[in-house]
């Protein structure tokens, strides 16, 4: 008795990554580099509907961008202009 010891899929079962290769919008746009806690508007986006902070998987931000976002969301949280939960 002969047993294949490869495993052989077919194409047709694998996966196809056809996912576009997400852009960080704050490396994208050289001039406003910068992230403020006071600027709602664009951290409003990147939180989701139950308060959390999306994560860079998601949302396509850099390492370095997403920390600073994270900080910049607590700040805005913290200083009351941003909820930290949804409201009911």
């Amino acid at each position: 008795m002969s047993r294949s010891t490869g495993n052989k899929i077919s194409k047709s079962t694998k996966k196809k990554s056809s996912i576009a290769n997400k852009v960080c919008r704050f490396c994208a746009d050289k001039e406003n580099d910068h992230i403020e806690f006071y600027d709602i508007k664009s951290l409003k986006p990147l939180i989701t509907e139950s308060g959390k902070i999306v994560p860079s998987r998601i949302s396509g931000n850099c390492a370095k961008h997403q920390r600073r976002l994270t900080t910049a969301i607590k700040r805005a949280r913290n200083i009351a202009l941003l909820p930290f939960t949804q409201e009911r």
